[in-house]
């Protein structure tokens, strides 16, 4: 299965999400830390200020009851705060005001001691523990005295930090205690939304932009592929998107028809030497029957009948893909059969095999000539021929097995080539011209398949044309 999209625009939107939220992660990241910070921030000046400001209120707060806490206006996530009465808040005692096995906060007890010396204060010890708000046991006697403190916390679970700080020179534990409510949930569902709204907007504008220069490129693509497999030249596209697209789009057209105009005059020129050619031919060949010695005759005779049909070949492989008639989807096996029944007609042994029904879209006349042309290379080197029709990886395979000498390694890509002959000889039944092969690797390529070559293990040679289905 293909993970990455292989388009254009597939690729740059998906550059484009994922730096995006790479980008809304290191913010996101950042930001959070920033707000935890600011919030640590917070609770170091608040603790730091209710041990200052406590003594100050100490009479104060004896003459009054204790009031019971009470919940403060909700956060912005909807969560409410707890407030404790000021007896709460601030306390002295000369007891350990942390239990043996309470956890301490040592990173912040550093920064506390900081923020005390830099007021003037003489830090003798610092303990801060952070814990469940009913594992204090002052707080959980006060739970048991208002039990609208215990019902609050067991709806929003808070927690509490106890700061105890003994001066130097006293013996006197000075404790402040801070409700620490719930990390504010305000915060990822900002980023959220903002990665949301950030992600619609640039995909949109992004999506819009690419299509306009992905759809121009795509029709241009398949106007190439098109002209490359049949080499007839259509209607100018219209040349639309970015003024980059648009030179490109005009100077495809303007290379389009002058390669047109170039085959046109090739097909025109290569009419004409056919014919002049072809003309002269017959007449030499009605010439040679007043020759009276017939081995010279046959001989003659022969050789014109060479020359003409290296001439069709020749005609032949200059015209493949200069047609304007649209591929017919045909089945494979009976079109092999036709060609095997030519053969066998002449009483050459060909035989076939296919695997079920397969068709492919196919122009008959030339396929029909390059299997001819592989099953012709096939009898004249090994005598006989096993044809068979099979699919493999999606595609229509037309094999053709011999059992001959084969072809030596090094020289299989070049057998491909025009006027390449495996047999030294330019007898027609041994060496040939040297087009047959090249002329069915060009019928193969028109078909968008390709041709290959190749020894087989139990001896002789396999040639295949593949084709797309």
């Amino acid at each position: 299965m293909r993970l990455l999209p292989r388009s254009l625009l597939g690729q740059v939107m998906l550059a484009m999400a994922a730096a995006l939220l790479i980008a809304q992660a290191i913010s996101a990241t950042m930001l959070y830390r920033a707000a935890t910070e600011r919030r640590e921030m917070a609770f170091m000046h608040a603790a730091a200020f209710q041990l200052l400001s406590g003594p100050r209120h100490r009479d104060a707060r004896k003459a009054r009851m204790m009031r019971p806490p009470h919940m403060m206006p909700s956060r912005r996530d909807g969560t409410p705060r707890v407030r404790l009465p000021r007896s709460l808040r601030y306390s002295e005692t000369t007891r350990a005001p942390l239990a043996a096995d309470a956890p301490r906060d040592q990173q912040r007890e550093a920064e506390l001691a900081r923020l005390l010396r830099s007021q003037g204060i003489s830090v003798g010890e610092i303990a801060i523990s952070v814990q469940p708000f009913l594992d204090d046991p002052v707080l959980r006697e006060a739970a048991r005295d208002f039990p609208r403190i215990r019902a609050l916390v067991e709806t929003v679970p808070h927690e509490v930090m106890v700061v105890a700080l003994k001066q130097e020179g006293s013996a006197v534990w000075q404790v402040a205690r801070l409700p620490v409510p719930p990390l504010d949930r305000g915060i990822p569902r900002t980023l959220v939304m903002q990665t949301l709204i950030l992600f619609l907007v640039l995909v949109g504008l992004l999506y819009f932009v690419l299509r306009r220069i992905t759809r121009p490129l795509d029709a241009l693509a398949e106007r190439t592929r098109r002209f490359g497999s049949v080499g007839t030249p259509e209607e100018p596209l219209e040349a639309s998107g970015p003024d980059d697209v648009r030179r490109l789009i005009e100077a495809h057209n303007a290379m389009q028809a002058r390669i047109g105009s170039m085959l046109d005059e090739k097909d025109v020129m290569l009419g004409a030497i056919g014919h002049d050619l072809k003309t002269p031919l017959a007449a030499l060949r009605v010439r040679i029957e007043s020759v009276e010695d017939e081995a010279a005759r046959d001989k003659m005779a022969a050789t014109i009948e060479d020359i003409t049909e290296t001439l069709d070949e020749i005609l032949s492989l200059a015209r493949i893909g200069r047609t304007d008639t649209e591929p017919e989807m045909t089945e494979l096996g009976a079109l092999a059969a036709s060609v095997v029944e030519e053969f066998e007609d002449m009483g050459r042994p060909v035989t076939l095999e296919a695997q079920g029904r397969i068709a492919a879209p196919v122009h008959l006349t030339w396929l029909k000539r390059g299997l001819r042309n592989l099953v012709t290379n096939a009898l004249r080197y090994a005598g006989s021929a096993h044809l068979s029709i099979l699919r493999e990886d999606g595609q229509a395979v037309l094999r053709i097995d011999d059992d001959g000498p084969g072809i030596p390694e090094e020289r299989l890509a070049e057998m491909l080539e025009p006027f390449t002959r495996g047999e030294a000889s330019r007898n027609r039944e041994t060496g040939g011209a040297g087009l047959g092969l090249t002329l069915a690797r060009a019928v193969a390529e028109q078909h968008g398949g390709t041709l290959s070559l190749a020894n087989r293990a139990e001896g002789g040679l396999r040639a295949e044309i593949r084709i797309p289905t």
